[in-house]
């Protein structure tokens, strides 16, 4: 029922009237939601122009101060910027102002919050507030970050297996839980510390890393500027170590690791096992590829829904072991399923048959059958519930012992990097603000930056 209509026996043509008017949502993977080949001015004006009835000029103004209010930096500069030239958390910005353009009755929130670092979280929780207090606006918040139900919400409702298990008013339902699955999500909090270093030679060393893209103008798209995405990163990993890498949506966090893995033009020097990556050519680059391997964010994107997990975990032993017989491919895959947690007996499956974190495991195991010495873990665990990502920290930090693993963890949840990394990065604009051990960086920041980055992780409100 929503304001006394029957929804499930409405018509289409009413519906299409509720939709994006009274009704808004705000999905999950940006990326997926919003058109590729569109920019974001056009996908924002076409809301305005459906909904409210605006005309570009009127629908320009509107247009920037939502995204103004979003968090989007230099918000005219970006209106003609296509999705792949956001960051993943300026393209969920984007998704909200969408959603909040039509002013709506009814908001409904799928997520909203899962791409975004602390600060940005803080800033759109905030922002999400003071518009419900404007429009008397009602929402719907799915999320699996406790942290987040107890600042925003009223009433909570926990649910499992499509089923609800509890529904209380916040402040009691964290206060007494009734049931033991609500009593496990609230203690599933991310814990423990990174594996023992032992003394190791250096596996990477990376002097005065930078990345710039090319700004291009006019009708011939000549290049006039350059946006600096990096600017002078260095560092040292040595072979069982993990390196956290922190700081806002936009900081340069993805983009190091993509320079890294040399898939985007960079200057500076990358040293990998004393092999100089940045002057290798791309054939002279394969041998070292299965000794450097990644885990993506989202393994909904990143693994080919058509091939089974059988075909898409041994897909990189038919590139870099191609005399292997396919019975030897086979044991390999049942193997890595076991040592990951995975049922082999399901390596038949399709990706799509499988939960998140079992998604997760198997993006993991894709990796880890090249016995790989370095592994850039790219936000692994942002999707996934708090239950999960501790078993996923479990069992990243006894691969990792097990096979003197080095990860170069990139993240912006800092619990979640605390509980795995010895040393800390923490960047913001392409900038290194703080640089150290990850112990010291947590109990005493020199930075304003990385407290106020701290306080926001325990809740507190950020202040810019």
């Amino acid at each position: 029922m929503f304001n006394g209509q029957h929804i499930l026996q409405a018509s289409e043509r009413t519906l299409r009237g509720l939709r994006g008017n009274q009704m808004a949502m705000i999905f999950q993977e940006p990326m997926v939601s919003l058109n590729p080949l569109h920019s974001v001015e056009k996908q924002l004006y076409e809301v305005l122009s459906l909904h409210r009835g605006m005309r570009r000029e009127a629908a320009r103004g509107e247009i920037l101060s939502c995204l103004d209010r979003v968090g989007i930096r230099h918000a005219a500069s970006r209106l003609q910027d296509l999705p792949h030239q956001l960051s993943g958390g300026e393209r969920q910005r984007v998704m909200i102002a969408m959603a909040l353009l039509t002013q709506p009755k009814l908001l409904i929130a799928d997520e909203p919050t899962t791409a975004l670092d602390v600060t940005v979280q803080a800033q759109i929780l905030q922002l999400l507030r003071e518009l419900q207090r404007e429009l008397n606006m009602g929402m719907l918040f799915i999320t699996h970050n406790l942290n987040i139900v107890r600042q925003l919400a009223h009433r909570v409702t926990v649910m499992r297996n499509g089923r609800e298990v509890e529904s209380n008013r916040c402040d009691r339902l964290f206060s007494q839980p009734q049931q033991p699955y609500t009593r496990e999500l609230l203690a599933a909090e991310p814990d423990g510390e990174p594996v023992p270093l032992a003394e190791a030679p250096p596996l990477l060393q990376v002097k005065n890393l930078q990345v710039g893209f090319p700004i291009r103008r006019g009708l011939l798209k000549r290049v006039v500027a350059e946006k600096r995405a990096l600017h002078d990163l260095s560092f040292t990993l040595q072979r069982g170590e993990s390196l956290g890498l922190v700081g806002e949506s936009g900081s340069g966090k993805s983009t190091t690791g993509l320079a890294l893995l040399r898939l985007i033009a960079a200057r500076g020097e990358i040293w990998f096992d004393g092999q100089p990556l940045h002057q290798l050519t791309r054939q002279q680059l394969l041998p070292l590829r299965q000794r450097i391997q990644v885990v993506f964010q989202d393994p909904n994107s990143s693994l080919n829904p058509r091939m089974t997990v059988q075909q898409v975990i041994a897909e990189g032993l038919a590139v870099h072991r191609p005399t292997l017989s396919a019975a030897e491919q086979e044991a390999k895959v049942i193997a890595v399923m076991q040592e990951v947690g995975l049922d082999a007996g399901a390596r038949s499956r399709y990706p799509a048959e499988f939960s998140g974190g079992q998604r997760q495991r198997i993006a993991i195991a894709r990796a880890l059958i090249l016995e790989p010495q370095l592994i850039v873990l790219d936000e692994p665990t942002s999707s996934l519930d708090r239950s999960v990502q501790k078993q996923i920290l479990t069992l990243l930090r006894r691969l990792q012992q097990q096979h003197q693993l080095a990860y170069l963890f990139i993240s912006h949840d800092l619990q979640v990097v605390r509980a795995l990394c010895h040393q800390l990065i923490v960047l913001r604009q392409g900038e290194v603000v703080e640089q150290g051990s990850c112990e010291a960086l947590f109990n005493a920041p020199a930075s304003e930056y990385t407290r106020q980055l701290l306080a926001s992780a325990q809740g507190k409100p950020f202040t810019q």
